[in-house]
């Protein structure tokens, strides 16, 4: 028969194993309360981008304002279907999740075109600024490339004049050097804006230019792509084997952004980058 534990003893052990216990309900408690307060802390930070499309820019400014997200102009372009002074495209894209402080890009609508692109050929580079800005426009990249006849002329310039569909209020100018000896064949990088994936392509082509790489936004995936024809379809884009893409590049989105920028001096068989949005 087993003899039986003296009362006292027994009753240490059950209060050894009750303060045990506790402390271990203690523990399990500071280490849920831990891990909510951490998980509030992380997403108490985060918020969802609005949509702010069509909203004038104080509307957006406010908008982004409220929710701790930092508002950006980027860029103004024309548009025929977006009153002037609200926001045509926006990045990140509506509904992303994001940061507070993040930064989000707008590009402002200035309505339909209704500025003639003057005629700056031959004119000085002071006599061609002083007529853009005359007319509300902004002077764009300034390049120079060895010509001919008097130096500082303007013997190019993006877009041309009397332009219609223009994409911005930029005028870019290339103007005149001394003359060199030897010197690459260099010409206006034309504006690919507004242009598709394929259409891009095919005005580089004709520059003698290819299109290296293409960033998709709503994809968030930058692909090397083959040179592109005017003849040959959208599909014939092609993805290098050497690194993996997850998404192919969108063939229906529209050039927003692209380098070298328009009006910069390019040579013949330079690449050029474009970033693609829907």
């Amino acid at each position: 028969m087993t003899p039986l534990l003296p009362r006292k003893v027994t009753r240490s052990i059950n209060r050894f194993f009750n303060i045990v216990l506790g402390a271990l309900a203690m523990l399990t408690v500071a280490l849920v309360s831990a891990f909510i307060t951490m998980r509030l802390a992380i997403h108490g930070h985060e918020v969802k981008v609005p949509d702010l499309t069509n909203l004038t820019i104080s509307e957006a400014s406010k908008k982004t304002s409220s929710l701790g997200l930092v508002l950006t102009l980027e860029n103004r372009f024309y548009s025929p279907n977006t009153p002037p002074g609200r926001v045509l495209a926006q990045s990140p894209a509506p509904g992303l999740t994001v940061r507070r402080d993040w930064p989000v890009r707008i590009t402002e609508s200035l309505g339909a075109q209704q500025v003639a692109i003057p005629d700056l050929i031959g004119q000085s580079e002071r006599t061609a600024t002083i007529n853009i800005r005359r007319l509300g426009l902004e002077l764009g990249t300034v390049s120079h490339i060895a010509a001919p006849g008097e130096p500082g002329v303007v013997i190019a310039q993006t877009p041309a004049p009397n332009a219609v569909g223009v994409d911005r209020p930029r005028v870019s100018l290339l103007l005149s050097d001394p003359e060199q000896t030897t010197s690459p064949q260099a010409f206006v990088m034309p504006s690919l804006a507004g242009l598709t994936l394929a259409g891009a392509a095919a005005r580089a082509a004709s520059s003698g230019l290819h299109i290296a790489s293409a960033e998709d936004l709503n994809l968030s995936s930058t692909s090397p792509v083959a040179p592109l024809t005017a003849q040959s379809p959208p599909s014939a884009t092609t993805l290098s084997s050497a690194e993996p893409i997850a998404h192919p590049v969108s063939t229906i989105g529209t050039v927003i952004a692209q380098t070298p920028p328009a009006g910069h001096r390019v040579v013949k068989g330079d690449p050029v980058h474009i970033t693609l949005t829907d």
